[in-house]
């Protein structure tokens, strides 16, 4: 660095981006109590408004309040004792909701599991972190109840969708879904949520615990920068100051608002940015267990949102739907994108449609991980700069590196995005080695998360997402790692190589698509093709499952022997023109 750039650097403002907030926003404190007590405090005074509406079932915060209470007796009354950690394995129902915050209030700590994972993933997640209750949705349970007795759980809560539906709804939908789910035989193992709950009606121990914005309450899910499949160990506080954060940026929003929580709850975004948030706000939360992207018309038409988050997926949904023509948005205040970018292209199409449908507002982009508690950055406050991510919530900080030196770029240059603040993770559970790589502490004492993707800061401190360093695949808005699809591949005794790529796909934006080297003394026929598959179907989750498999006597391989992945993106896209 010469001279001058060297006295330009002790002057240029190293946060440009605080200009973008009100006066005396550009920190938020951090609430130092638990996530139930944040819920509580905040709805003290709006105990009869609507929390919680599941097809057209309504709760109120003096009901969801009673029935967190009954809850966390019941756990209680099974062993709970706080630090256990209880697994939830649910989609969106007020079930999923009220254990989160049951488990929270006990000082217990939630492990969200997605409920279509394979039985194998759901085995390896509740023996990773030592869950001791799991409650899950019923229709898990043929493929729990092969390797349950192989964890530490003595105790399994099946639940329906149908158990907090409208009464009508309720029987429809046993005779349509539930009546066909196998249930177990009579065993005290497996209670179902009706039997739980009332499990604690006489107990009269201790059930609210008191807990500071230091301790951990939850474990999510990712595969790091690395496509490892890590536990992802986050606070109350790290949850709670993303509420505080966002009534910064969305300063519109209140107790009159409605959230359509279609992102689930297993997801950071979902939890945090459309639970957790809105309840804390005081606003209703719409939940919705299962998206159909052909019924979005009927969702906006009976449920009437004022926030629709969603991934790109939802929004290319959202313009592809045919019966939206009448349909009026005029009533939205906030359209939120995250899980992924959406393309200037995509974005330009979504603000037409918006516009068409008088919705006055047009969509805002965010950016985060899960290991920063979700979104990070957004595009909030007239920072939605066209094709960025927009700018640090309130008390987050980020940095673009060299990825060579890892030394700060200057403003407009690309490298890896660095990301500061409060919402930063504590670290992956028991896992020392990939948390060091992940975190780094400069030299005033400040953590950094090393994000694994590329971008670049113009001079307003506008971020600019380029591409993923990271070898990773943006599924439906999920994270897929190509790494995991590979190792379960080759634990099958026919494999002796593979490989896996992202192709697109006109709804889920990206899929796996994988290629594979049969053992010599293997014959490629139907037979082999088909065991492969189902293999799949038993270790993978369903979004995980290739588009396509491939079959090749050899793979291409780079200068020193691995395999070449840009070389079969190449083939794949010369074989589809």
């Amino acid at each position: 660095m010469n001279i001058f750039n060297s006295i330009k650097e002790k002057f240029v403002n190293k946060h440009p981006w605080e200009k973008y907030y009100p006066k005396g926003k550009r920190t938020v404190k951090v609430p130092n109590m638990s996530l139930y007590e944040f819920l509580r405090t905040s709805n003290k005074d709006n105990l009869d408004s609507i929390a919680i509406n599941y097809f057209g079932k309504k709760l109120t915060y003096e009901e969801l309040l009673v029935d967190i209470n009954i809850c966390a007796r019941s756990l209680r009354s099974q062993g709970i004792r706080p630090g256990d950690i209880v697994s939830i394995c649910l989609p969106n129902t007020p079930e999923c909701v009220i254990s989160f915050y049951a488990i929270n209030k006990i000082g217990a700590i939630a492990n969200m599991i997605h409920p279509l994972s394979a039985q194998e993933e759901i085995k390896q997640s509740i023996i990773a972190t030592k869950s001791v209750i799991l409650i899950t949705a019923n229709f898990t349970y043929s493929a729990i109840k092969n390797v349950i007795d192989d964890t530490d759980v003595y105790k399994v809560v099946l639940v329906s969708a149908r158990d907090s539906m409208p009464t009508m709804m309720g029987i429809g939908y046993y005779l349509l879904e539930d009546c066909r789910v196998e249930v177990p035989s009579k065993s005290e193992k497996y209670l179902t949520w009706k039997n739980f709950m009332s499990r604690g009606a006489n107990y009269k121990g201790k059930v609210l615990v008191k807990t500071t914005k230091d301790q951990p309450c939850a474990i999510l899910h990712s595969g790091g920068t690395t496509g490892v499949p890590k536990n992802i160990l986050l606070t109350n506080g790290n949850i709670n100051v993303v509420v505080e954060q966002a009534k910064v940026m969305l300063p519109e929003l209140d107790r009159t608002d409605k959230m359509l929580s279609i992102l689930p709850m297993f997801h950071c975004f979902g939890l945090v940015e459309c639970i957790h948030f809105p309840l804390c706000l005081g606003a209703s939360t719409i939940l919705i267990p299962k998206f159909d992207a052909a019924r979005f018309d009927k969702l906006l038409t009976k449920y009437r949102p004022t926030i629709i988050p969603g991934v790109p997926t939802l929004f290319e949904a959202l313009i592809k739907n045919k019966h939206m023509r009448n349909i009026d948005l005029s009533e939205v205040k906030y359209v939120v994108s995250g899980g992924d970018s959406l393309s200037p292209d995509k974005n330009a199409a979504v603000n037409k449609f918006l516009k068409e449908h008088n919705c006055h507002h047009h969509i805002i982009q965010g950016y985060g991980m899960t290991e920063t508690s979700g979104g990070v950055i957004f595009g909030g406050l007239g920072s939605d700069e066209l094709g960025s991510v927009g700018i640090p919530l309130p008390g987050n900080e980020v940095k673009i590196v060299s990825v060579d030196t890892r030394e700060e770029v200057p403003f407009g240059e690309v490298g890896e995005i660095m990301l500061a603040g409060p919402t930063v993770m504590l670290g992956y559970l028991d896992n020392e080695k990939e948390t060091n790589e992940v975190l780094e502490k400069d030299k005033k004492g400040k953590i950094w998360v090393h994000t694994g993707d590329l971008g670049y800061l113009n001079e307003n401190g506008v971020l600019f997402f380029v591409q993923r360093l990271k070898r990773m695949l943006i599924v439906s808005g999920y994270n897929v790692y190509p790494s995991h699809i590979e190792e379960v591949l080759m634990n099958h005794p026919y494999v002796l190589n593979c490989g896996v790529i992202g192709i697109p796909h006109p709804y889920k934006v990206q899929v796996p698509k994988a290629f594979i080297v049969l053992n010599e003394d293997v014959k490629l026929n139907s037979k082999v093709k088909d065991e492969i598959k189902d293999y799949c179907k038993k270790n993978l989750a369903k979004y995980m499952i290739p588009k396509e498999f491939v079959y090749r006597e050899s793979l291409p391989k780079t200068l020193i022997g691995k395999v070449n992945y840009r070389e079969l993106e190449k083939d794949s896209q010369e074989k589809e023109l």
